[in-house]
């Protein structure tokens, strides 16, 4: 794999459907989730772009693509600015492993056992994204993930919280 600089970007997309409102916004100790993502991802990364809300990357090709729609934004991004791949997070992933990058990057695509937007994603998918994208029934990151047949790294020792709905970000607290 040619080493150089690293994306890092905050999959911010959703619905939050199940949340009830933005939990992209939704305080924890004084912060907003994303603000956490961002800030898991930062010492990592060259720079950290959130994708699929105003003032980041549009989701590609269009609006509304759930997280392969920020994920393939990214990747464009990634490939036209010359950074090797992407590491990615969801916004309702509040902590982000030390460990965790060394153990994703990899000449290929790469996700945590059981948090498929824990990834690393090297720049040269952008355009497999594309075709795969313009595909019907496309949107299932599971499909994408068998397509590219990504790694899937496991950490058992590990146990991540994902904000779903409100109780979860409470039980948090």
């Amino acid at each position: 794999m040619r080493k150089g600089p690293i994306l890092g970007a905050v999959l911010a997309g959703g619905r939050s459907s199940r949340f009830g409102s933005d939990k992209a916004m939704a305080l924890l100790d004084g912060r907003t989730l994303l603000e956490h993502a961002m800030a898991g991802l930062a010492p990592h990364v060259t720079k950290v772009m959130i994708c699929g809300r105003e003032g980041g990357l549009a989701d590609r090709p269009h609006a509304d693509m759930g997280p392969l729609g920020g994920l393939n934004a990214a990747l464009h991004h990634a490939l036209s600015h010359e950074f090797t791949g992407v590491l990615t997070t969801g916004c309702d992933m509040p902590f982000y492993p030390v460990d965790l990058p060394a153990a994703l990057i990899g000449d290929t695509a790469a996700i945590l056992h059981g948090q498929q937007l824990l990834g690393w994603w090297p720049a040269t998918l952008a355009f497999e994204l594309d075709a795969h994208l313009g595909e019907e029934n496309s949107r299932s990151i599971h499909g994408w993930l068998d397509r590219i047949h990504a790694r899937v790294v496991k950490m058992p020792e590990l146990v991540l919280p994902n904000i779903n709905r409100p109780e979860d970000l409470v039980a948090l607290a």
